[in-house]
């Protein structure tokens, strides 16, 4: 079972420098060879999260024979042999990271059209759309709940992408048992939870939720992903289902209301951004009326404030509550889009430095045996 929320952080960093002070003995020079030529064994295919996913999973169980045969872990408990496992599993996966996760650019487009779609309904949905009791609506839970989940993108192990989800879930969880005891509401398992859930899941809006899910997916060990974890992980994937896939006949809503809500959320959207971006015109008009000078000066009338940046001269007293509605739907979409282009960047280099690494092991195994070979002669000529 994953640890729980008060407590994912400091287990998890002593498992994992546990695991790498054994890294270091001597005794593990096999050990540290196979993960290393594993690691480096991607680089000569191309990205394919499928058999990628295949290919981790097989080398975490032939690893996980070899730790237990190995001398470091003789007379081991299974609990210091599931802790090796789980720091392997985070310094492989770290690794291995800007390769396996929203490695194609089908999952970013996923990424952006699923934060799109929750932006929109931000604007106006309710929990009594979903059906949600009056008993089950606590706005301190349900904050807490979010918070977790906005984690998930702050981590790279799988593991402690799980526990941000499973730590969110938590917390609903929690909210049902109360409302329970105190109450007296009759719990209706998924049909309580999974409502919840997905409101939770449109508040906070976490970034990349496609790709995070599919990560973990993929990559957490499968004998991990049982019980709890899997039960909540599953919750996690049909609220993703159920958002991209959400119009009026899955809410308790109007047919009318819902499009004409969309429909203004859309157009909220579109002049965000119009404010946000200057136009062509207004660039062209700006730099007409610039006094001719050093770059220095465009920079001092931007960090002033400008026609085209009105909120770069605002204190936080001057913002509107509409202000911050617009600030807001316009700072989630550039970090998407940031995201997006970063894990972009991040395949070319990737590639490239792969390359660029394994000419440079052949050149050395090239000069170690040139030189082999040249202490053989001499010591032939020295007879």
């Amino acid at each position: 079972m994953e640890g729980s929320s008060s407590s994912y952080s400091s287990p998890s960093s002593a498992i994992f420098y546990d695991f790498l002070d054994r890294m270091r003995n001597p005794a593990s020079l096999d050990l540290v060879r196979s993960i290393k030529s594993f690691i480096v064994s991607f680089s000569f295919y191309a990205a394919n999260p499928e058999n990628d996913g295949k290919r981790v999973q097989e080398f975490f169980a032939t690893m996980e024979d070899s730790i237990r045969d190995h001398p470091l872990w003789a007379g081991a408990t299974d609990q210091e042999v599931e802790s090796a496992m789980e720091g392997l599993e985070k310094y492989v996966m770290t690794k291995l990271f800007s390769r396996t996760f929203s490695s194609f650019p089908e999952d970013a487009k996923i990424d952006l059209e699923v934060s799109q779609k929750i932006q929109l309904l931000q604007t106006f949905l309710k929990p009594e759309h979903l059906d949600i009791p009056l008993v089950l609506r606590n706005e301190a839970s349900w904050l807490l709940a979010e918070k977790e989940l906005q984690k998930i993108n702050a981590f790279k192990a799988p593991r402690e992408k799980l526990l941000c989800i499973m730590n969110c879930c938590k917390v609903i969880n929690n909210l049902l048992l109360n409302a329970s005891m105190s109450e007296k509401h009759v719990l209706a398992g998924a049909d309580d939870f999974l409502p919840v859930l997905i409101y939770v899941t449109i508040k906070a809006n976490p970034p990349q939720l496609h790709s995070n899910l599919k990560f973990i997916q993929l990559y957490r060990r499968q004998a991990k992903l049982v019980s709890e974890a899997a039960y909540y992980l599953t919750n996690l994937v049909s609220a993703k289902t159920f958002i991209s896939e959400l119009n009026a006949k899955s809410l308790s809503i109007d047919e009318i209301e819902f499009e004409e809500n969309m429909q203004a959320a859309r157009l909220t959207n579109k002049e965000t951004q119009k404010e946000a971006t200057p136009t062509l015109e207004e660039m062209t008009t700006s730099q007409d009326h610039e006094v001719p000078g050093p770059s220095l000066r465009s920079h001092d009338k931007v960090t002033r404030g400008g026609s085209n940046y009105p909120y770069m001269d605002k204190e936080a007293g001057d913002l509107t509550v509409g202000d911050v509605e617009r600030l807001l739907s316009v700072y989630k979409e550039v970090v998407t889009k940031y995201t997006s282009l970063c894990t972009a960047f991040r395949q070319l280099s990737l590639s490239r430095i792969e390359n660029h690494v394994t000419n440079l092991e052949d050149r050395n195994v090239s000069l170690t045996q040139s030189a082999e070979t040249g202490m053989n002669s001499g010591q032939r000529d020295g007879e």
